[in-house]
């Protein structure tokens, strides 16, 4: 028997094994009328006399069910029609756990979102002992609360300290884990029999628990309960679990400050108590312009995945077998370990002595020990990824490379010598690519034989953290050159843009204002600390001068001097910044900079001031003229990207700026913040600072254009990159520094 979706299979045991298979669909996710659908096929086993027991799973290769359907809630235009869907929800899950017979859920893959609420309000959980079995509920990372009752049952299943971890991070957790912490009840290799059999065994007992800290033994339970269920107890929990939240927010995720109310809802007034918060809270936050910014990063990084990031949809990649990868540096082991251990990837590593390339396999050894220490992979695996990267100190090896990377010292002389060396001995159409941060790829590749194999791929430290990669393209790059590298980095794990070349390229580009105008304020007597405060208060993960401590204050001169030979004067530094120099103050990598380093003493070296020749007493800029200042020079900075076509879309720059940069995500990015602010109140911001400051603020071409004619930079009336240009430094016009 078949109902939309969800089939009932009848065993001679007694067991019904209902699955659930949304037709046409890579995962299961739950429709808008899933409710209907649960609803009828839980009524026809109940009142079939021939079952005794069921097991919910699904019929999906490796995914239990990974959520609601986003699209469905992105739809939602009141808080009234959120509440609705919210309580349509708790109508589903209750009518599971109000199941006579016994109902356990045989989890393999993610269960995530409505996919965990789902097996919540099962009776018991049978998970996978797979690596690709994943639960959580990461609601709030799409700005909104678990809406199915996933507020409500996972504090009294787990406790309310590790389910509050749990929904306001957002993390997923492991089988393992999950068994830990009590969220399910079995993890085995044999599912369904498991789950078959556990079902058999709860037949004829009460199905739901009347309190989870019933299950709990001796201490644990004396704490929960300590924590739970006076007043005193509750209000050190959540103030407590506030503070942490805040530390992290900066109070500008409404989602989690409201996971924390609604779960304090119903552990003072009940669990029906709760459900009601939980409505209420899920209608009002599904119509927050947070919610709606993270939800189009989840559209946006959706979209990515599909793109082969060339227009002519009939060039496709070709396969890559083997990396070649030059420099061992940190960079460059990085990108190893993400093509080994990610990509499954094998890669030939190459320095200029033996210390350099047993020095970043010892990296990628530290961050593979880590993963088995985590209990990631065992001992065993470890060795095995070890042996897919070989090192050598010649090119021997490189000869059968598809894909020849560099990660080199910027020096434009010695990456056109890698460019040569690297076709003497590679096969004719081997790719070499660069991941050059600052370096134009069309002077690298004036250096080959065939130009259109040498293209930009510029990964983020640290490689196997950060999520971005930008390729950059030149004028000649091929379309097959492209779209083999952005298939090879989304094996890598991340999320690609593709960007044509030019000074600064895309990421670099526009954070270099932002650090600039930063450098600026410091030079107005500006409090180091309230500049990065402010930025920190606005999203940013990072202040932009503790970030030119970790870049390295003499790169960011290097860098610094590049731009203006490209761009003029808008994009100079202050005088003074060149003293630090002088002063050998390079930041956190000899640990002198604008921060204490190594000592017992933190935060800002005020000795800083003096070699700057200023007074840190300026407290006439306020927190957040010094936000709208630094942001508005990375958002204008971006929308000159865009004009000048360096973007292949807005959807582009938000992500790369997101994920690359740590714009805040709740913003949406800049051409998502410039579209929800409004073109005109930016521009009008930037004519006031640009009479204040002079032409670095000087509006980009696109923003007036769009504040004139009403478009935008996403939906259907949206501005095309390109189409403003104004002023464009080509990468040819350019000398690097």
């Amino acid at each position: 028997m078949a109902n939309e979706g969800l089939s009932i299979e009848k065993r001679n045991d007694g067991v019904a094994i209902i699955r659930m298979d949304i037709p046409g669909e890579a995962m299961n996710t739950l429709k808008a009328d899933f409710v209907d659908t649960f609803t009828n096929t839980f009524d026809r086993v109940e009142t079939d006399p021939e079952v005794k027991a069921i097991v919910f799973t699904s019929g999906k290769k490796d995914s239990f069910i990974a959520g609601a359907d986003v699209t469905m809630l992105e739809k939602v235009e009141t808080a009234a029609d959120g509440e609705r869907i919210s309580r349509e929800g708790h109508k589903a899950m209750d009518r599971i756990e109000n199941c006579p017979k016994p109902v356990v859920a045989a989890i393999h893959g993610v269960a995530l979102g409505g996919g965990l609420e789902v097996a919540l309000a099962c009776h018991a959980r049978v998970a996978s002992d797979s690596k690709k079995t994943k639960l959580g509920l990461p609601e709030s990372q799409l700005g909104l609360l678990p809406g199915a009752g996933g507020t409500q049952r996972l504090p009294r299943l787990i406790g309310v300290q590790p389910a509050l971890d749990m929904m306001l991070t957002g993390k997923q957790v492991g089988a393992k884990k999950a068994k830990k912490l009590g969220l399910v009840d079995e993890v085995v290799p044999p599912l369904i029999e498991t789950a078959a059999e556990l079902a058999l065994a709860r037949v004829g007992h009460k199905p739901k628990p009347e309190s989870f800290i019933d299950q709990l033994k001796d201490k644990d339970a004396i704490a929960e309960a300590a924590l739970t269920k006076n007043p005193i107890g509750r209000k050190v929990l959540f103030d407590q679990a506030r503070k942490q939240l805040h530390k992290q927010t900066r109070g500008n995720y409404p989602a989690q400050d409201l996971i924390i109310d609604v779960v304090r809802a119903g552990l003072e007034g009940g669990f029906r108590a709760g459900l009601d918060a939980e409505a209420k809270g899920f209608g009002k936050l599904l119509t927050t312009p947070e919610a709606a910014n993270l939800m189009s990063i989840f559209f946006a990084t959706t979209a990515l995945k599909k793109d082969t990031g060339v227009d002519d949809p009939s060039v496709k990649p070709r396969d890559v077998k083997k990396v070649g990868m030059l420099g061992a540096g940190l960079m460059g082991a990085g990108i190893a370990y993400v093509t080994t251990a990610v990509a499954k990837i094998p890669v030939r590593l190459k320095d200029r002595d033996a210390d350099g390339v047993m020095a970043g396999l010892r990296y990628i050894r530290g961050i593979i020990d880590g993963r088995v220490k985590r209990k990631r992979m065992s001992e065993q695996e470890a060795d095995a990824l070890m042996l897919q990267t070989t090192g050598t100190t010649t090119y021997a090896g490189f000869q059968d490379a598809d894909v020849i990377i560099e990660a080199v010292f910027e020096d434009l002389t010695l990456k056109e010598q890698m460019v040569r060396d690297v076709e003497a001995v590679a096969h004719e159409d081997v790719i070499f690519a660069s991941n050059t941060s600052s370096l134009p790829i069309t002077k690298i590749a004036a250096a080959s034989k065939h130009p259109q194999t040498v293209i930009g791929m510029h990964y983020f430290s640290p490689v196997h953290k950060m999520p971005l990669l930008e390729v950059i393209v030149t004028d000649e790059t091929a379309d097959w050159v492209t779209a083999t590298c952005v298939e090879l980095g989304k094996k890598q794990g991340k999320h690609v843009i593709v960007v044509k070349d030019g000074v600064g390229f895309y990421t670099s580009r526009v954070l270099a204002p932002l650090m600039n105008e930063a450098a600026h304020l410091v030079a107005e007597g500006v409090p180091i600390e309230k500049i990065d405060g402010a930025m920190l208060d606005w999203g940013f993960p990072v202040g932009p001068i503790k970030l030119t401590d970790e870049v390295g204050i003499d790169v960011g001169a290097k860098v610094g001097k590049i731009m203006v030979n490209a761009f003029g004067e808008r994009m100079a530094q202050p005088e003074g910044m060149s003293r630090l120099i002088q002063d050998e103050r390079y930041g956190r990598k000899n640990r002198r900079g604008f921060y204490l380093y190594g000592g017992k003493k933190k935060g800002v070296d005020e000795s800083v001031y003096d070699v700057l020749g200023v007074e840190p007493t300026n407290k006439s800029v306020s927190r957040e003229e010094i936000a709208w200042r630094c942001a508005l020079q990375f958002v204008n900075e971006a929308c000159r990207c865009f004009g000048e076509g360096i973007l292949r879309s807005a959807r582009d720059g938000d992500i790369g700026a997101v994920f690359g940069l740590g714009f805040p995500p709740f913003r949406g990015g800049p051409f998502r913040f410039v579209d929800q602010v409004g073109a005109k109140e930016i521009l009008g911001r930037l004519r006031e600072l640009e009479k204040k400051h002079g032409p670095r603020f000087s509006p980009a071409p696109v923003l007036e254009e769009i504040a004139r004619t009403g478009q935008t930079f996403h939906g259907p009336n949206s501005v095309k990159p390109g189409q403003a240009r104004g002023t464009h430094a080509s990468a040819e016009a350019s000398t690097p520094a």
